[in-house]
Formats: structure tokens, C-alpha cells, sequence
């Protein structure tokens, strides 16, 4: 259309030559009512494709309020771009993200059904959440060892996890968890569930090397125990040093402004493309409130990718093991 545009040419004040007779002069008239209709047609669309396009002739002629008219709109493009986004990127990645209970069984039944286990009831306390996330589709979860270290401390047999998921279908359900392997130097556990007749979505795995401050990220968790909740961020900051469960130090943690609160714990750091970068684990609070300061930390996913076959496998850290 702007090469039509670029091609017509003003036409002729002059009349368009004829003869005398009527024939011509009704020829004529035809001819003069079809490169009218013709400039019509074709100039019509142009306009608006100019204007769109911007064109310097119409900038020059336009008011000042189409340019910010126009400026508005394209702000507000934006935003609903960046909102569509992150909205297409929980829907996409929360259902990787478990929700997990540790239960204490005040009275062990003599039945040993996980559905009773896992009963919520008088005789079963919640002693605290957590989060976690799939990582393949077996069934092994990967979450902080803060969330499970009473499970995996207990020696009376009194502690159950329950953990609750979603398949790749949207369904919902909750199945035990049982411990496979821990490394509490970097704060970080292995459960195992059955989800037999179930198909899992297991999250997709980025990489913490290239990272830069100032990048978006999101957390995903249930803090609180509101499950499903999604918080937004920048990376604020890399390579800090945070204490482990053990009393050692986790190096290379990624700092965000993304809220971790209470039940975070063990759930995905998302970059903007969907892919974790790191694991929630740690969050300094303002004095006496227990709410997040904004100063929140997470454990790299290279350290995670390294630490974690280890675990599936053999139960313990690859350092533990020598």
C-alpha cells in the first residue's frame, strides 16, 4: 500500500482531452469518475497506515495531544504486555510447585495406609509448611531441609509429610512424601512420592552463571499456607553468603526483593522466561514482625543441579560421601 501510495501522482488541473461529440465527452466523465474513485480507494488506507507509521509529513501537522495521546497508548500496550507475561508464566510453571505440611502424629495408627497417616485431625498437628518443586516425572520433589529436618531427625517414627500436588492435567492431590536424601550444608532435601496414574509437569531448569542484577524474577509458593501465591522481584544482588542448617555457609546465594515470606521455603525462583534460577530458602525479617524486610535470598540452580542426582541416588552429598 505505501508503494501505491508513493506511485500515484497529482492529477492534471487540465480537463482530460476530448472531442466534441457526447460519446467522448461521456467517455470522458467515465474516466475522470474512475481515477477519482481509484485515488479514493487507495488513498483512504494509506492515510491510516501513515499515521500508524508515523510518517514525517503527518507528525509535522499533528497537534501536540496525538503525540501524547499516542505515547499513553503505547505505555499502556506495554503494561498489558508485561501483565500478560507474568501471567502466562504462573500458569505455566505453578503446576510444578508443591505445597508441603509436616505432620506429627500424636497416636500412630496400627494401620499403615498413607491416607490415615495423612489424616488432618486431633491426633495430627501441623508443625509447619513449606514449598517445594517436581523435578522429574517419578516423583522426586526438591525443597529446603529446614522445611523437612524434623521428618528427617525424627527418630519415633511420629512425623509425616504431606505434600500436595498437580498433574499436568490440572487435577489435584496429595500423596506422603518420603525423604531420599539430604544436604543440610546447602539446605537442601529430596521427598519421593507415589503418583502412580498420574501424570507430573516438572519444572524447567535455567541457570544461575549468567545472571545480572536487575533482572525480573518471580517466586512461586505458599506462604502462610496460601498455596499457589505468586510474588514478583528483581535479582537485587549475587554471590552472597548465607548460614546453612548445619552452621556452614551457602556461597553464590542470589539476592531478590521478591517477597519470601514463612512457607516460601524450598519453592522456584523464576526468571522471566519461566526457567528456575535458584530455590527460596532463607529472608531476613524486620525485627519483632517476622515479615520479610525485602532482603530474600535463594540458593543458585547450579548448585542445585549439582547437589541433586547425588541425593536420588546414594541419599547424600557427593562431598559426604568420601
Amino acid at each position: 500500500m505505501v508503494m501505491v501510495l508513493g506511485s500515484l501522482r497529482p492529477v492534471n488541473s487540465s480537463p482530460i482531452h476530448t472531442t466534441t461529440n457526447a460519446s467522448s465527452s461521456n467517455s470522458s466523465e467515465k474516466k475522470s469518475q474512475y481515477l477519482t474513485s481509484r485515488r479514493a480507494i487507495v488513498f483512504g488506507p494509506s492515510v491510516l497506515v501513515a499515521s500508524l507509521l508515523n510518517f514525517n509529513t503527518l507528525s509535522s501537522s499533528s497537534p501536540p495531544s496525538f503525540h501524547l495521546a499516542l505515547a499513553q497508548q503505547q505505555q499502556l500496550d506495554e503494561l498489558q504486555q508485561e501483565e500478560d507475561r507474568a501471567v502466562q508464566l504462573f500458569q505455566e510453571a505453578s503446576p510444578s510447585v508443591v505445597f508441603i505440611k509436616d505432620l506429627e502424629i500424636d497416636k500412630i495408627p496400627k494401620t499403615s495406609s498413607a491416607d490415615v497417616n495423612l489424616i488432618e485431625d486431633e491426633n495430627a498437628k501441623v508443625e509447619g509448611t513449606g514449598s517445594g518443586f517436581i523435578w522429574d516425572k517419578f516423583g522426586h520433589i526438591v525443597t529446603n531441609y529446614h522445611v523437612v529436618a524434623k521428618l528427617a531427625t525424627d527418630g519415633s517414627g511420629s512425623h509425616r509429610c504431606k505434600v500436595y500436588l498437580v498433574d499436568a492435567k490440572g487435577n489435584g492431590f496429595y500423596r506422603e512424601g518420603k525423604i531420599v536424601g539430604v544436604d543440610p550444608a546447602y539446605d537442601l532435601a529430596i521427598l519421593k512420592v507415589d503418583a502412580e496414574g498420574y501424570e507430573l509437569k516438572p519444572v524447567v531448569l535455567g541457570t544461575s552463571q549468567n545472571l545480572l542484577v536487575g533482572q525480573s524474577c518471580f517466586a512461586i509458593g505458599n506462604p502462610y499456607g496460601y498455596e499457589n501465591t505468586l510474588t514478583t522481584g528483581v535479582v537485587s544482588g549475587l554471590g552472597r553468603e548465607i548460614p546453612s542448617p548445619n552452621g556452614s555457609a551457602i556461597r553464590g546465594a542470589i539476592q531478590t526483593d521478591a517477597d519470601i515470606n514463612a512457607g516460601n521455603s524450598g519453592g522456584p525462583l523464576i526468571d522471566s522466561h519461566g526457567h528456575v534460577i535458584g530455590v527460596n530458602t532463607a529472608t531476613f525479617t524486620r525485627k519483632g514482625t517476622g515479615v520479610s524486610s525485602g532482603v530474600n535470598f535463594a540458593i543458585p540452580i547450579d548448585t542445585v543441579v549439582r547437589t541433586v542426582p547425588y541425593l536420588i541416588v546414594y541419599g547424600t552429598s557427593y562431598k559426604d560421601r568420601f
